[in-house]
């Protein structure tokens, strides 16, 4: 796999990983949606004041504060609909183009909590969970790859419904919008995985998931999309993720030209947002995609939340799409 990635810091951050990965040295690692701030730490060297994590149970996350509330309250306050729908048009109009097949649009919406950052790190319930220097805290359900004894998999999580409505279920998993919208990102998926893998195969094609929180409770659909690695992966850890970024379950596809679309649209930094992040354990690596995102800028907090837009997208229903993501899941 020969590839050159753009910017010196993350070409450290593979050489780093990769030398990681090639003396079986467990690390916990963040990437940026821009690549400009990867985080890499070996376990051992990671301060609970920095960075607190939790990855499916793998956490140097211990509470001994009995003083955290029980129940975390947001309020939010999303952006004006006329600035939604100006953004919405124009991804659109790029689709109708062809520039664009499907785009993940997202924004951040203002809001006030009850609770500090770390306290919703600790009451919320995640498979994947980060604290950052009170810079952010993440709460994800969304796998980005697993690799287990050379296996690598993704499991994209495209497609959101309010498990409240009736026949949610069937109703989600037979809109044909949602359908073809989750056919791209496991086509992406699979193309993505193609070029560090071999016999790359969907093994499970859309099936739900439900998240639970005290706003609301919701089903969404993902696939699981596996390969085979060479035996040397472990030496190329660094390169295997970093050829599989960004994301395209929080970009599009085609995925250089639908980044360079959304950032038109959006016209916001992500950060962290929608970045990745996870751990190695000298053998096996299991991540996730961030989302379900709470940053403090300037002492105010804001959720980022977003959608995948397509031609057959409704202004009104992605922007109620926008707003319901907007949750704290309690454990």
């Amino acid at each position: 796999m020969q590839q050159h990635f753009n910017g010196e810091e993350f070409e450290n951050w593979i050489k780093i990983a990769n030398n990681y990965g090639r003396n079986s040295i467990p690390f916990v690692f963040m990437i940026d949606f821009d690549f400009k701030k990867p985080f890499i730490k070996k376990v051992n060297e990671i301060k609970q004041s920095e960075l607190l994590y939790c990855f499916n149970g793998f956490t140097n996350a211990i509470n001994t504060n009995n003083n955290f509330i029980d129940n975390v309250e947001i309020k939010a306050y999303p952006m004006e609909f006329s600035k939604y729908e100006a953004a919405f048009n124009y991804v659109q109009y790029n689709e109708h183009l062809g520039n664009s097949y499907l785009a993940n649009l997202t924004f951040p919406s203002k809001v006030e909590l009850n609770a500090s950052l770390k306290e919703v790190f600790y009451r919320s319930c995640a498979k994947y969970k980060i604290w950052y220097l009170d810079k952010f805290v993440c709460f994800s359900p969304e796998i980005f790859v697993k690799i287990e004894d050379g296996t690598i998999s993704s499991y994209p999580m495209k497609g959101t419904i309010d498990a409240s409505i009736k026949n949610a279920e069937e109703l989600i998993m037979t809109n044909e919008k949602e359908a073809a919208e989750h056919a791209t990102i496991v086509d992406l998926i699979r193309n993505d995985l193609s070029m560090v893998s071999n016999n790359v195969t969907v093994e499970r094609y859309r099936y739900i998931d439900k998240i639970i929180s005290k706003q609301r409770n919701l089903l969404q659909v993902s696939s699981v999309i596996i390969g085979k690695l060479d035996t040397n992966y472990k030496e190329r850890i660094g390169e295997i993720i970093a050829t599989l970024l960004p994301a395209g379950s929080i970009t599009g596809a085609p995925k250089k030209k639908t980044v360079e679309i959304i950032k038109e649209a959006e016209n916001y930094d992500r950060g962290y947002y929608c970045g990745i992040c996870g751990h190695y354990d000298g053998h096996n690596l299991d991540s996730g995609v961030m989302i379900r995102f709470i940053e403090n800028i300037n002492g105010e907090y804001y959720y980022k939340t977003g959608g995948g837009i397509t031609v057959y997208s409704n202004v009104e229903s992605e922007y109620e799409e926008l707003k319901n993501k907007i949750y704290v899941p309690i454990s």
